[in-house]
């Protein structure tokens, strides 16, 4: 049986301020933002702390600083972010202009959450590191600037992350209330459905490659490049698109009927996310100048990183069209 809820009015613009689990968690996110924006303006203006000798960032100045202006900016937004988060006019922000780049942050950071840890327990056992210098390869960064950022990338993470499921919860929770088997059978379309079964087929390629790599593999990307955080960050992605594919089709087809609404569109949201966002981000990383013919990426590296950015995409759409047919289902406004 389907069972239709009540429709659920939008909170009210005059809602209360945040409280203080709120405005400590809007503290901790931009204080976390302060070493990370510190080191990226040092390196604009010309500072080389943290960069040691023989880095390739010191090979292009102006790409340098374009692309740790680029940086600099993406992370400024996860101060701004974490303003509309926790005022009440906040709440009035249209669901689209706040959405994505929450969104897009999720994506950029859960990768980060996840494959810092990963890195430090493979060094802890023992295994070959990609920022370590070994034969063939010069030292990128000195090993303090990626403890520092990438902790702080983390807490970041985990601070905005708390704060939008506390906002999402009180203007939206009422669109995943239940579970699967309750929703109706045409809460997603099936032009949405369609797409959903062809990103699962094209999600075949970066699937196979990124899996082909953490499990030793070579080809299209070099035996210098093959340590085991790499791989271990191989076979995250993996899960990435995994949980990207299979919370999409949940959505799209009310599989795992048992399973509460929260749990498929979580997965569909943040995978969705780091498969697109980490996707592209490794794509642009990719087509940045390179002097040396050895260090320019591979066919098969450029279609790995595009299938991946255009998969996440695509499975983002689909919750995205779940979101919008449920709220107009329930009668009220995202």
């Amino acid at each position: 049986m389907t069972q239709t809820f009540a429709p659920t009015p939008s909170p009210a613009a005059t809602a209360p301020g945040p409280t203080r689990t709120r405005r400590l968690l809007r503290a901790v996110a931009v204080v976390s933002c302060l070493p990370y924006l510190g080191l990226k303006a040092a390196w604009i203006a010309g500072s080389r702390i943290g960069i040691p000798e023989g880095s390739a960032l010191l090979d292009h100045r102006v790409t340098m600083i374009v692309a740790n202006g680029v940086s600099v900016l993406l992370d400024s937004c996860v101060i701004v972010l974490a303003l509309v988060l926790t005022r009440p006019w906040g709440l009035r922000a249209p669901a689209w202009v706040l959405a994505f780049p929450v969104w897009v942050a999720t994506g950029l950071l859960a990768p980060i959450m996840a494959g810092f840890p990963l890195q430090l327990l493979t060094r802890a056992l023992g295994g070959d590191t990609a920022t370590a210098p070994g034969p063939g390869r010069e030292p990128f960064l000195q090993e303090w600037v990626f403890a520092v950022v990438y902790t702080g990338f983390i807490v970041q993470g985990l601070a905005l992350g708390a704060l939008f499921v506390l906002y999402a919860r009180d203007r939206w929770g009422h669109l995943w209330r239940g579970r699967l088997r309750e929703l109706p059978a045409g809460v997603v379309g099936t032009p949405y459905r369609a797409v959903a079964v062809a990103t699962a087929v094209l999600a075949s390629l970066p699937l196979a490659v990124r899996l082909y790599w953490a499990c030793g593999g070579t080809a299209g990307i070099g035996d210098e490049n093959r340590t085991t955080d790499f791989q271990v960050l191989d076979g995250m992605h993996v899960a990435f698109l995994v949980g990207a594919v299979v919370g999409a089709l949940s959505l799209a087809f009310r599989r795992a009927r048992g399973l509460p609404v929260a749990v498929p569109l979580a997965s569909a949201w943040v995978c969705s996310g780091a498969a697109a966002c980490w996707g592209g981000w490794v794509l642009l990383a990719t087509l940045m100048p390179a002097d040396d013919p050895a260090d320019r990426p591979t066919a098969l590296m450029t279609l790995t990183y595009a299938g991946q950015m255009t998969v996440g995409l695509l499975l983002a759409s689909v919750g995205a069209h779940f979101l919008v047919r449920r709220s107009a289902a329930l009668g009220t406004r995202p």
